[in-house]
């Protein structure tokens, strides 16, 4: 008895939660579907919460709604009732809840100013708009004032007060004179945030009578104007001559000069100030200062960088401006004002606080009767909102009861709904900076299933291309989906489909055999549909005679060919491009059906031209280059390259710069293009010459820039089209001065090797960049984001230096400053590395996998914290085992497969399982420095697939009208074998087929009498094996019953079996007939038409492998004998396996393995040892003697030079020695079988996908399918010979 499972408290919200993700609806935006479905109201559009209106034009309340049935509409007004009927001036538009209050006929804006709410409301529910507060705009005047002018002395600061009328919205502020031309504004004349105009110090040509303040208002488009303000400058000289007009010599002597004058601030005021803004709008800080000379304005934020792309500077950086403002914003912000006199700052706190935002949203929710589901209403805000619940706009506390609802703070549960149930919610979260109202209704619906796809709908692809067929569906309980082929055809079910969760079948190779009628089918418990679509696949569009690259003379004639093959239902059109553009509008170019031909061609036509085809379902192209040469001139001149300049000079010799002179050498009838110069350094790379410049071809003076520390010398080459002279001889050597660097190291970097040191790399200078003798490095650091002081130290030219005692993984600031004996090189530049990383603390929680079918599953897991994983996170690697068989219960030798998926993934596809088995798994994370600690094992299991074909199937006995047939079950079961499918015909003298008899075998039979046959008549069998899941593989085979006398023997190869790897096969099989025929095998992809690839074998053996196959596919096969016309085999067909992922078992570091090899090299010493004692006793050994008796060519004695024995050759022997051994001829007596070509090396077989060992260490790779004997004629097995078997022989 199971023992039921109780469940925390605290989780039934997240199960709740997974449940609605599991059977919440999706609705199709299917117009047509839209219309018919029940649904309850939902606002489509509204006016904004705070809406302000021109008092002059009618106001417009918008409310627009959709629903089934279509929803009435009701307003409220200061939170009660308004009704429109009694209010002659309000209209509501026709099918809309848009009210429209008509202004323009008599109406007073200001009489329906309030708070107005919009309802919409079906059978279903209702929904209600935001609380929209109406406000007409207003644009008051300026009050009368009398304005004194402003006398200032030259130097002093100013401020002109603006100060406009309160508006609605606040009005834009702008200063200008009686031109109505804006004043002219810089860092010492600006207008602050208030409108007033600042002066940091007034000049002489500010004085002025029309300083003129504007206020703008937008709503009603007006601009008031304040009345002029007057300003007059006194300069020192004027102020000075009036005192001396009107004084006595005894008061004053004058007034002070012009005096310069340390900052002070005019906005803000005192030291210290606050600001409150909300997150997401825009901030702006302001200072603004007197003094003289102008102050300068800067911006620091205390303990924090300004935020980068979203901090800008406003009026002359008077203004800090940043946008999009968030909590993180939030601090001190210090504005500076500096002039040469000294400086004055302020310190602005900023607190952000929000406004309630989203974190996720209540969603719309469309269940089916008696299913469970949730409305989640998550909000943020400063301070944290609160969250409050409606229901059909009533709050729900005093709505009507439904039992199937229960209230949990910001989550609404809903279990076991009924269609009563729908509703429409509301969630409302405020603060004191506002509020959010969001609208999810709950649709409760039962709905019979309904095919939104088209009927008969026709699809057309291209053969080898992914075939998608649409089945849109919709229902309530969501139906199930089903699909057939053909009218009467059985379920599609198999690997080679794919079923998506919209109903959409997905054929991910397309056949021609696929071309057919596709019937979907949609049921759930209100009913059932169906709808048929049709697949036509189409013959690819092929270039069968492309372009080819063309030479041809300047003013001659050219042709591209471009030959297509098509299907011939579809209409190709043909382009041509040149350059991948369009063909010149010239008629020199000539476009034919299959041709494109080039008139008179000139050098501009020389290019690459390229054929396009297109169809309505492909496109296919190809380009060839076009070269156009000049005609060979009449008399032909000799062209050559240039003679090397010659008496190089060096004048003008200063400490970084040098000027060269040098004579041109012969020009060989090619004009000169250019020189480049080349320098050696003798002092630091003697006889290695490195390019300096060049210069055009008529230049033959340079002034070069030189490096100190470095002994010059140069040399010149000419260069004309045909090619680069010899160098001239070098010039003198000249040595430049010592200096302090000029650079310094590059490509500097920080990684750790060990979880508790930092290893700084960099790239040393060369010997002349260092310009100096005694060249070092100062190696700098400090960790960063912590208050630490660099730490330095001075290393010899080295390119590495190792800090020890680091803590693990974090970021440090680096930078490497080159010095020598005369100084430092500049201040470098700082880059960020890290110490070194441990292996990840902890392990991926939450595994999770998913069966996707027989061969493939899918895996999930949590990602672990960044935190853990204490280095560079690379991804995660899923291990994954098979246990074992379901269908043999026998465990194997564990093999662990490893799939690395890279980056923070939290989910893989785990591909080439093997059907109706249990396989673990666990996943680890991985960072630079390895693996972390695997997640606990999750077991999972793949269900049952179709068997292999059965192991092999042999004929004997044949008697008058009887055969016994005798078969072995399939190598790969994949599951439980329900029976065996036998048919056979007999086949006549012309091939001809008869009747098909059918017979099904229980799975426990092994052999089977087949009897009342007609006598000398040779049948043809097909046998196959079936699961509960359908038929596998079949194998044919064909035998004769035989007549009243001994016929003689004919030639025939039978029993051809298959053992397949990802890219490779071997293929083994039996013949009867004359001896030395020679064997060819024949192979494609199993269903295609195209022709048959043929392989010849070497030789007369009976086996071959078969390379480069494609992994995943499967193919045909058949054997012939040359020389026999018509003579082969019956075709049999297997599958390669899967791409597989990456092997960590390596066979060659297995302790069984290199014990079986040491065990094997031990007896072949002792039998070397045993050998030796015979021969020196006279004795003659038993191997040799049956050798010389045999006499058989093909096996290679010993040499009596070589100092070998033949029989026990090296499995890496020559390739002479690789033969097999010949129908009918013995195995040598101590049973060595010698290796095979490259065909049957045990390397390839080693790493395939069938090259594994099973519990007892046994090899089952290429030679898993092995034969039984063939009981009556006594001959030696024909199997293949195994790699065991040789190792074995020694024993």
């Amino acid at each position: 008895m199971m023992k039921k499972k109780s469940i925390p408290a605290s989780k039934p919200l997240l199960i709740l939660f997974l449940c609605q993700i599991i059977s919440a609806l999706d609705v199709p935006l299917d117009s047509k579907l839209l219309e018919e479905l029940s649904q309850p109201p939902t606002i489509t559009h509204q006016s904004p919460k705070d809406y302000i209106v021109d008092p002059r034009e009618n106001i417009v309340i918008q409310c627009e709604a959709k629903g089934k049935p279509p929803p009435s509409f009701s307003w409220t007004r200061n939170g009660t009732h308004f009704d429109i009927d009694k209010d002659a001036q309000v209209t509501m538009k026709p099918n809309s809840g848009t009210l429209v209050i008509n202004i323009m006929n008599g109406g007073k804006a200001e009489a329906y100013e309030g708070v107005y709410q919009c309802t919409a409301r079906n059978e279903r529910g209702a929904a209600i708009s935001n609380n929209i507060v109406i406000r007409p705009s207003r644009s008051p005047l300026w009050t009368k004032e009398k304005l004194e002018p402003h006398q200032v002395r030259e130097g002093d600061s100013l401020v002109l007060h603006c100060r406009p009328p309160v508006g609605l919205p606040p009005p834009i502020i702008f200063w200008m004179d009686n031109a109505f031309q804006r004043l002219p504004q810089s860092e010492r004349v600006s207008q602050g945030l208030n409108g007033d105009l600042y002066f940091s110090n007034v000049q002489p040509e500010d004085t002025r009578e029309d300083y003129i303040c504007y206020a703008r208002f937008n709503h009603t488009q007006t601009i008031q104007q304040k009345q002029p303000i007057s300003v007059k400058v006194f300069s020192m000289d004027s102020l000075n001559d009036t005192i001396a007009a009107n004084l006595s010599d005894t008061d004053i002597y004058g007034a002070k000069p012009v005096t310069e004058r340390q900052p002070v601030l005019l906005t803000p005021t005192g030291s210290t100030s606050t600001k409150v803004e909300l997150r997401g709008n825009v901030l702006l800080l302001e200072c603004i200062a007197a003094g003289l000379p102008t102050p300068v304005i800067r911006w620091i934020k205390e303990g924090g960088e300004l935020p980068a792309n979203r901090t800008f500077f406003e009026n002359f950086k008077k203004t800090l401006k940043i946008i999009d403002v968030s909590e993180a914003d939030s601090g001190n912000y210090k504005c500076i004002a500096r002039n040469t006199l000294g400086s004055v700052h302020h310190v602005i706190s900023v607190t952000v606080k929000a406004a309630p935002y989203w974190i996720t949203a209540p969603r719309n929710l469309v269940l089916s009767p008696g299913e469970d589901g949730t409305l989640i209403c998550r909000a943020n805000g400063n301070p944290k909102p609160s969250i409050s619940w409606l229901a059909n706009g009533v709050p729900i506390a005093i709505a009507p009861e439904d039992p199937s609802r229960k209230v949990d703070g910001d989550t609404i549960i809903f279990s076991h709904v009924q269609e009563r149930s729908s509703a429409v919610y509301q969630c409302n979260a405020s603060n004191e900076y506002g509020y959010l109202l969001a609208n999810a209704f709950v649709n409760v619906l039962a709905e019979p299933p309904r095919i939104l796809t088209p009927a008969n709908k026709l699809y057309q692809v291209i053969a080898d291309s992914p075939a998608l067929l649409d089945c849109a569906y919709f229902g309530s309980p969501k139906p199930e989906i089903e699909w057939f082929k053909g009218v009467k055809g059985s379920i599609l079910r198999g690997n080679e489909y794919v079923f998506h969760d919209n109903g959409t079948l997905e054929i991910p190779v397309a056949q021609k055999d696929s071309t057919g009628t596709y019937t979907c089918v949609a049921r759930n418990e209100l009913g059932k549909i169906q709808n048929e679509v049709h697949l036509e696949i189409k013959d690819p569009t092929m270039i069968i005679k492309q372009p080819e690259y063309k030479v041809v003379q300047r003013y001659g004639q050219v042709s591209f060919e471009c030959i297509i093959k098509h299907d011939s239902t579809l209409l190709p059109t043909v382009i041509w491009l040149k350059d991948n553009d369009e063909l010149p509008d010239d008629e020199r170019f000539l476009v034919g059906k299959d041709n494109l031909t080039i008139m008179n061609v000139t050098d501009k036509d020389d290019g690459t031209y390229t054929c396009i085809v297109n169809t309505t379902l492909d496109s296919v192209s190809a380009s060839a280059v076009l070269t156009v040469v000049a005609a060979p001139p009449t008399p032909a001149i000799i062209y050559a390259r240039p003679n090397p300049p010659f008496d190089l000079e060096l004048t003008g010799q200063l400490e970084r710069s040098i000027e060269l002179s040098w004579i041109p050498g012969d020009e060989n009838n090619s004009p000169i293009t250019h020189f480049v110069i080349e320098y050696e350094d003798g002092l630091h790379e003697p006889g290695v010459w490195h390019y300096q410049t060049e210069v055009p071809g008529t230049q033959t003076t340079v002034q070069l820039k030189l490096s100190p520390y470095v002994n010059y010398s140069f040399r010149v080459v000419a260069v004309n089209k045909i090619g680069r002279s010899q160098p001239s001889e070098p010039s003198e050597q000249y040595l430049t001065k010592s200096a302090s660097p000029d650079e310094n190291p590059a490509n500097v970097q920080g990684i750790g090797s060990e979880p508790d040191n930092l290893v700084i790399t960099w790239e040393s200078l060369k010997g002349f960049q260092s310009n100096g003798p005694g060249l070092q490095y100062k190696v700098s650091w400090r960790q960063k984001d912590v208050d630490d002081e660099w730490t330095s130290v001075i290393v010899a030219n080295v390119s590495k230096y190792i800090v020890s005692g680091t803590p693990t993984f974090v970021p440090y600031e680096i930078k490497v400053q080159a010095l020598n004996d005369l100084g430092y090189a500049p201040e470098p530049s700082e880059v960020i590395g890290h110490s070194g990383e441990d292996l990840p603390m902890v392990a991926p929680g939450n595994v999770q996998v998913h069966v996707i079918n027989s061969t493939l599953a899918k895996v999930h897991w949590d990602p672990v914290p960044l935190k853990t994983v204490r280095g560079h996170l690379q991804g995660y690697k899923v291990y994954y085992w098979k246990v074992q068989s379901l269908s043999r219960r026998s465990r194997r030798h564990v093999e662990k497969k490893i799939l690395t998926f890279r980056g923070n993934k939290t989910f893989g596809m785990l591909p080439g399982l093997e059907p109706y088995s249990s396989y673990k798994l666990n996943v680890r994370v991985v960072n630079g420095k390895g693996e972390g600690p695997a997640s606990p094992d999750k077991v999972f299991k793949t269900p049952e697939g179709v068997p292999s074909s059965p192991s092999y199937l042999k004929i004997t006995n044949p008697t008058l009208d009887s055969l016994t047939l005798e078969w072995g079950s399939p190598t790969h079961p994949n599951g439980v074998l329900t029976s065996y499918i036998l048919k056979f015909q007999p086949i006549n003298n012309t091939h001809e087929l008869g009747p098909l008899v059918e017979i099904r075998i229980p799975a426990n039979e092994s052999s089977l009498i087949l009897k009342n046959l007609n006598y000398s008549t040779r049948y043809k069998f097909y046998f196959n094996a079936q699961t509960s899941v359908g038929s596998g593989s079949q194998i044919t085979e064909e035998a004769v019953t035989i007549m009243d006398e001994v016929q003689p023997l004919y030639p025939r190869i039978r029993n051809v079996t298959t053992a397949a790897a990802e890219t490779y096969a071997n293929i083994s099989w039996e013949y009867e007939g004359p001896d030395h025929a020679n064997f060819y095998v024949e192979y494609g992809v199993a269903g295609s038409k195209e022709d048959w690839k043929k392989e010849i074998v070497n030789g007369s053996r009976s086996f071959f492998v078969l390379k480069g196959l494609t992994p995943g596919t499967a193919y045909k096969v058949r054997v012939g004998a040359e020389g026999l016309s018509g003579f082969r085999s019956s075709e049999d067909v297997f599958e390669t396996g899967p791409a597989m992922a990456s092997r960590q078992v390596d066979i060659a570091t297995q302790g069984w393995f290199i014990g079986l090899m040491c065990a094997v090299a031990l007896l072949i010493l002792i039998l070397l040892i045993v050998c030796f004692i015979r021969r020196n006793k006279g004795g003659k050994y038993p191997v040799k003697e049956k050798e010389d008796a045999h006499a058989d060519p093909e096996i290679q004695p010993m040499k009596e030079d070589d100092g070998t024995f033949g029989e026990y050759r090296s499995l890496e022997s020559d390739a002479e020695d690789h033969k097999p051994l010949k129908k009918g001829s013995r195995t040598p007596s101590d049973r060595t079988v010698k290796k095979e070509d490259s065909d049957d090396s045990l390397v390839d077989y080693g790493e395939g996908v069938n090259g594994q060992f099973n519990e007892d260490g046994s090899f089952i790779g290429q030679y898993s399918g092995k034969k039984e004997k063939e009981p009556a004629e006594g001959n030696e097995s024909s199997e293949a010979p195994s790699p065991v078997n040789a190792m074995n022989s020694f024993v």
